[in-house]
């Protein structure tokens, strides 16, 4: 086991670039399926959840090409020989799930387990099922997973009880062949929808209205294959505008889309730090005035993220007066806080609301655990500005989601190092 041993650190300055985004390349990936063709994918950020979708696609029989060094994967879907994702595979990541309604529309059959990810809460996969059989899917569920099947599916409305982006990426997949229109009332809005969607478009689907809360899909006989770029991880974006914040640096994060981070920005700003859109990034100030409490409350898009809650719960403990976060999206997403507790914060949580008093001088390195991708990412950032040296465990949960975190932390100044426990 591989853990990270962070050093108080100096304001973190200068430039880094943001990779590819992991919510965006994942289903995207799943979608070659549909080509029956080769698609070529760039800015693909090398993650552990990335090659694990890669390794689903080459358990069907896909051709998967991973070319690192260039960030690009190239996926030949014409070689698929089944339908059946491996469990240990399914459970090693939520996103897995992306594969079925893609698999359903390809082959008419998909079996794959009920899939894993982070302990953040409850994240069933009910609505994906729901719309699945909306647009005429047969389905048996157990424990272990599911088993679906469909000679021809039929175009249909779809209203999502709550708007799930998996769901919405799975429902948007298996329209586009399927016979007639599919219409899907509060679908999810984030960027990666509408990065789906664009890729799905250069296949030759006909898909309107992405980025809206009304999606609709007319479906198409076949697809083929295409070249896509990646858009940039906004996830990965904020995460590197709250180091700069954390630290009362001056980071230029480049490569990325202002647009996609406007919450982020909104709350930078009260919080006092300076925020600008320049030319070549967007360039976060900390160091030019104190950074004062704000409230935060998480939404779905274009609210602000719940995958920024804990990075900014961080920050929050470094400034002076009193925050409330409040989290909406998932029920079990403050784990984090105890472990920012063993350094020394004072947060108190009661069910869905935390009250976290700021003081910059309070933070002391320590061992603390990583319990899930972006609390751990929160981890990291405290101890940047902790007094002495703090362990991080479990730091496998991070490298889900973050490529070559540790290279470009020590690139803005960071003291921070990944050893092999």
């Amino acid at each position: 086991m591989a853990k990270y041993i962070v050093t108080s650190s100096a304001p973190l300055r200068g430039e880094v670039q943001i990779s590819g985004a992991k919510n965006a390349v994942l289903p995207i990936l799943a979608a070659t399926v549909l080509a029956g063709e080769v698609c070529e994918i760039n800015d693909v950020p090398d993650l552990r959840d990335v090659q694990v979708m890669c390794n689903i696609l080459d358990s069907i029989g896909c051709k998967v090409t991973q070319e690192k060094e260039i960030s690009r994967v190239t996926v030949d879907s014409s070689t698929i020989s089944n339908s059946e994702v491996p469990y240990a595979l399914a459970k090693l990541m939520r996103a897995s799930f992306f594969i079925t309604g893609a698999l359903l529309a390809k082959t008419g059959k998909a079996k794959i387990a009920i899939p894993g990810g982070c302990a953040i809460g409850n994240r069933p996969v009910d609505l994906h099922i729901k719309g699945l059989r909306m647009l005429g899917a047969q389905i048996y569920e157990d424990n272990a997973g599911i088993d679906a099947h469909a000679e021809k599916l039929i175009g249909n409305l779809v209203y999502l009880d709550f708007p799930s982006v998996g769901a919405t990426e799975n429902i948007m997949m298996a329209a586009t062949l399927a016979e007639g229109t599919t219409t899907i009332e509060n679908a999810a809005e984030e960027p990666e929808i509408v990065d789906l969607a664009n890729f799905l478009n250069k296949m030759g689907a006909k898909i309107k209205g992405a980025g809206t809360d009304t999606i609709k899909i007319e479906g198409v006989e076949k697809l083929h294959g295409t070249r896509h770029t990646v858009i940039p991880d906004r996830i990965e974006t904020g995460t590197f505008m709250v180091a700069a914040a954390i630290t009362r640096g001056d980071v230029l994060i480049k490569n990325s889309v202002p647009d996609h981070v406007r919450p982020v920005i909104a709350k930078l700003i009260e919080c006092g730090a300076v925020v600008n859109d320049e030319v070549d990034g967007l360039r976060v100030r900390g160091d030019l005035k104190p950074l004062v409490a704000t409230d935060i409350k998480t939404l779905p898009y274009p609210g602000f993220p719940t995958d920024m809650q804990a990075q900014f719960m961080a920050l929050l403990t470094t400034v002076e007066g009193t925050s409330q976060v409040f989290e909406t999206v998932f029920e079990n997403r403050f784990m984090h806080a105890a472990e920012l507790s063993k350094m020394g914060a004072n947060i108190r949580v009661e069910g869905r609301k935390a009250t976290v008093p700021g003081d910059k001088f309070t933070l002391k390195g320590t061992q603390v655990i990583s319990t899930d991708l972006r609390g751990g990412a929160a981890l990291v950032l405290a101890s940047l500005v902790a007094k002495g040296t703090s362990e991080i465990l479990d730091i496998f949960h991070i490298e889900r989601g973050y490529e070559n975190f540790v290279e470009k932390l020590r690139g803005l100044g960071a003291i921070i190092e990944r050893v092999e426990d």
